[in-house]
């Protein structure tokens, strides 16, 4: 049963000391999110955040935001041309904890209204950024992972893998991943500091500007491509702005990683195949088949635009958004991390931990080994 706000805001006088409520309302609907959460306001007009972790994934998620914005010190965050969650306190409760932040101005929308705006859009790129640009010394220091160029490869090899091995994935596709992850000028980067978590529901807006980013757990040293794949998948007219106004303020350094965010961006359906598999709901298995197979009929009809840019052509930004504007809407449709502003949203299930991943392909030959993955797609999509 879901905490009420009442619970919550005394959880929060525990968490907080000195705290005076004057206010409080639920922040997520019913039992159905990440979290139990709250809007507290006390006395002299302060706003703060409650969250509650309803499962194992959102206290593990919660365990790492806290480690992160931790790490953010006063130092790094003057870096940033938009604010951070502040940590406030912390109080136990049946085995888990309620955690209370700052509540952060700003409002939230969706990839596609965020990405209709020449403004926003490019406050969105400048944002990126200036979190890819942060020294990345400090996330050693906290303990936080580090990849390099060749471990990003390697993990997306693997998920592909991991997909292939579950006989759902298109021939097709297998083939177009594959020559991506082969292909070694894609991958020559240099990592950075990054979100990891990005999406829309990351983004807060005060007059047309970015004015906070929120769920910080995947905080790493990795691909920047990441943090850009859900970029790609908006429909705004402004998106192209956004990747431009990135990479001026990049200086342009990293000549794929449009490529490589597009690759990202095709994966989150093998994401959600394995989480399908791996809990065992042929509803979602099918969802995933079906977004595969319209994915398929995508890239048969850009033949011309590989991801690989040693197998032909470099695609434009203009011409990746075209393409993943005929995706299925559906795959863009969901996001794995939760930002505290969307609790009411349940992303719980799309975290594949590792024991359920290799438990997907443990009876099978790696397709790297000369396995070709039954294109058993069409047939099922036909059928439904």
């Amino acid at each position: 049963m879901a905490r009420t706000q009442l619970t919550l805001a005394a959880l929060a006088t525990s968490a907080v000391p000195g705290l005076d409520v004057a206010y409080a309302r639920k922040h997520s609907a019913g039992a159905h999110g990440l979290f139990d959460s709250a809007l507290v306001i006390d006395k002299a007009g302060r706003a703060l955040i409650i969250r509650v972790p309803t499962s194992q994934s959102a206290e593990t998620e919660q365990s790492a935001d806290l480690v992160a914005l931790r790490a953010l010190t006063t130092g790094n965050r003057s870096r940033l041309p938009f604010d951070v969650p502040e940590y406030v306190g912390q109080t136990p409760i049946q085995g888990t904890r309620a955690v209370v932040y700052e509540l952060l101005a700003g409002d939230s929308f969706d990839a596609d209204a965020l990405t209709g705006h020449e403004g926003v859009s490019g406050s969105i790129g400048r944002a990126i950024a200036a979190i890819h640009s942060l020294p990345s010394a400090f996330i050693g220091t906290a303990g936080l992972p580090q990849q390099s160029a060749e471990q990003c490869r390697k993990d997306a090899i693997d998920l592909i893998d991991r997909a292939a091995n579950t006989g759902y994935l298109p021939a097709a596709l297998l083939r177009r991943w594959e020559q991506a992850t082969d292909d070694e000028a894609l991958w020559q980067f240099a990592p950075a500091v990054v979100h990891g978590s990005m999406s829309a529901d990351s983004i807060l807006i005060t007059d047309d500007a970015v004015s906070g980013i929120l769920g910080w757990s995947g905080l790493a040293v990795g691909d920047p491509a990441r943090d850009l794949h859900w970029l790609l998948a908006a429909r705004g007219d402004a998106a192209e702005l956004a990747l431009d106004a990135y990479s001026n303020a990049r200086q342009g350094s990293d000549t794929h990683i449009t490529q490589r965010a597009m690759l990202y961006a095709e994966l989150e359906l093998a994401r959600w195949l394995l989480h399908g598999v791996s809990s065992h709901d042929q509803t979602i298995v099918d969802d995933a088949v079906a977004m595969l197979d319209g994915l398929v009929d995508t890239v048969h009809s850009h033949t011309q635009q590989p991801l690989s840019p040693e197998t032909g052509p470099i695609m434009s930004v203009g011409d990746v958004e075209n393409m993943l504007d005929h995706m299925p809407r559906a795959a863009r449709d969901y996001d794995q991390h939760a930002a505290m502003h969307t609790d009411s949203y349940n992303f719980s299930g799309l975290t594949i931990d590792s024991e359920s991943e290799s438990d997907v392909d443990s009876d099978s030959d790696s397709p790297r080994s000369g396995r070709i993955a039954p294109d058993q797609a069409a047939s099922r999509s036909a059928s439904e």
